[in-house]
């Protein structure tokens, strides 16, 4: 029996990129192939043991039961204490969603509000879910270009250009995933006095790089400078990477209380209400000790620099330092034209990584998939003598470039 035919909305988007990146590693790894993966999305540190000790207690006291569709107050409650605590941000708890995942959160905020005409402004690089989000809405992705000549950030100017009758979002990420950029408060606030001229503009913030920001630097959010935008903004957030805790699946957003009900409407024919033991380990990492991430911080930090050494000593690639996240946004513009050992030219950044891939067996995601080419992205987030290992072959790759 042939299968029903597709809808039409599965042609407006394609898989993860990293993921299929990942995957051909993976199948290259099981011809007998030695490939060092450079595609982490997610950090390598364990899930803090005090959250795990959460969990067994929620078990133990059968705390697994159906829970509310916009969280649980416990999880609310712990949402708006660390806004209030990190951020600034004053929300209560009917002001806060709680899905699976901030991609989720994401994909409800867009799914709600968005429809056929409307347009969506998402500064390039991005992440690859983005625009096909928007897509699946009905809506229409702009993308805005921020090269690395302006450190990967849009400009004011350029989102007042970018900006139409038509334009219902701006989706800010920072630290950025793939650039690792990061906004100061006064970048954001030149967004904002831009957004004061278009008021049917909202901001969706991803902040779920917060806490992954380095040389000192200070994380800022545009709800929080700029509090004329607290009433057009949902702040998105999550516990996957500052705590470790990719597989829990649980995000969050603060936002307009009509807003929020709209996103849990959304939700309540989807996944309805996140698992309950996930929501008890996520009250544990909001409520609990904070101090080791900054120490894990710091370690991703140096893992940063072994590799960002070892890519800019190559021939014809160029990365600027990230500022955050967990990847080098990396150019491999001068290999573009070269000739490979096989003889093949590489005309994209796609032929580039899969001469890396084919050639020296070190696996990174094409630059293409978030928005900007030519360019690749390579994860810091593997163990130290994968980095030494993999900057070497990358290094033998580029040389080899004639």
């Amino acid at each position: 029996m042939p299968a029903p035919s597709l809808a039409p909305r599965m042609s407006r988007f394609q898989p993860s990129p990293s993921q299929i990146a990942t995957a051909r590693a993976r199948e290259l790894e099981g011809q007998g192939r030695s490939i060092v993966k450079l595609t982490a999305g997610e950090p390598d540190f364990p899930t803090p043991r005090h959250v795990k000790q959460a969990v067994l207690d929620a078990m133990e006291t059968n705390n697994t039961k159906y829970t509310p569709i916009n969280g649980t107050v416990a999880m609310r409650e712990a949402v708006c204490a660390k806004f209030a605590r990190e951020n600034g941000l004053t929300y209560t708890p009917d002001q806060i969603t709680v899905g699976a995942g901030t991609k989720q959160i994401l994909f409800n905020c867009l799914m709600a509000s968005v429809g056929q005409g409307d347009e969506v402004i998402v500064p390039a690089p991005y992440w690859t879910s983005y625009p096909d989000i928007v897509k699946i809405a009905g809506g229409t992705p702009v993308a805005v270009a921020c090269g690395q000549n302006q450190a990967f950030k849009m400009r004011p100017e350029q989102l007042e250009e970018a900006i139409t009758p038509a334009t219902k979002w701006l989706i800010l990420s920072a630290p950025n995933n793939p650039s690792g950029a990061t906004y100061t408060a006064d970048e954001l606030r030149a967004f904002a006095a831009v957004l004061a001229r278009h008021p049917q503009v909202w901001v969706l913030t991803d902040d779920i790089y917060e806490h992954l920001i380095f040389d000192g630097r200070e994380f800022f959010t545009i709800a929080q400078v700029a509090p004329e935008m607290y009433d057009r903004t949902i702040t998105c957030n999550g516990v996957s990477k500052a705590y470790s805790m990719t597989g829990w699946r649980v995000g969050y957003a603060g936002g307009p209380k009509e807003m929020i009900a709209a996103m849990s409407k959304m939700q309540s024919q989807s996944t309805a209400g996140v698992s309950s033991i996930g929501q008890a380990a996520a009250v544990a990492a909001l409520n609990g000790p904070q101090a080791f991430i900054k120490e894990r911080t710091a370690n991703l930090q140096y893992r940063r620099d072994i590799l960002l050494d070892y890519l800019n000593a190559a021939k014809g690639l160029s990365c600027d330092r990230p500022e955050g996240a967990m990847y080098i946004f990396c150019s491999c513009a001068g290999a573009i034209g070269k000739r490979a050992p096989n003889g093949k030219i590489i005309e994209t950044d796609g032929d580039f990584t899969n001469y890396l891939l084919d050639s020296v067996g070190v696996a990174v995601v094409l630059g293409e998939a978030y928005g900007l080419s030519p360019y690749f992205r390579a994860s810091f987030v593997a163990p130290e003598e994968d980095l030494h290992k993999g900057g070497k072959l990358i290094q033998q790759a580029c040389a080899a470039l004639q």
